[in-house]
């Protein structure tokens, strides 16, 4: 009987499940610097949150500035349905608001170049036009004192 050249106490029995090269032609294996792998992972996390957040955050400073403007057109039109008028305004239709000597402010269908000598307001300060909701687009009269 011829015995085995090989010692066992030095060969696996599954080198193919080895953690390292087996043989020398075998593939090199290096162990990863884990603390080099999280950190490019941790960076890439860090970028890509940022953006995200980034783009939450203007989304919210669209949605602030809307609701800042849907509630200046609340402020508006509460002012202009407490303003004195003689008619029922029609949706889409052009008026004008004055204020009265007293202070109060009065809704008109009259444009400030339509008054001539009858002209009894203390100034003119705003076109308006009825919207579906019932709320008003202002354009400010740029020469208000």
């Amino acid at each position: 009987m011829v015995e085995n050249p090989i010692n066992p106490d030095k060969v696996a029995e599954n080198p193919g499940l080895m953690a390292y090269a087996h043989s020398v032609g075998g593939a090199v294996i290096k162990p990863e610097d884990m603390g080099k792998v999280k950190g490019k992972a941790v960076l890439a996390m860090r970028q890509q949150t940022e953006r995200q957040l980034g783009q939450i955050y203007q989304q919210m400073a669209t949605l602030a500035q809307q609701a800042k403007e849907l509630r200046q057109r609340v402020d508006v039109s509460e002012r202009i349905y407490a303003a004195h008028m003689n008619f029922e305004p029609v949706l889409n239709e052009v008026y004008y608001v004055y204020e009265k000597e007293d202070g109060s402010d009065v809704l008109s269908m009259i444009a400030p170049g339509e008054w001539g000598r009858s002209y009894k307001y203390s100034r003119y300060i705003a076109k308006v036009t009825m919207l579906a909701d019932h709320t008003w687009h202002v354009e400010y009269n740029e020469n208000q004192s």
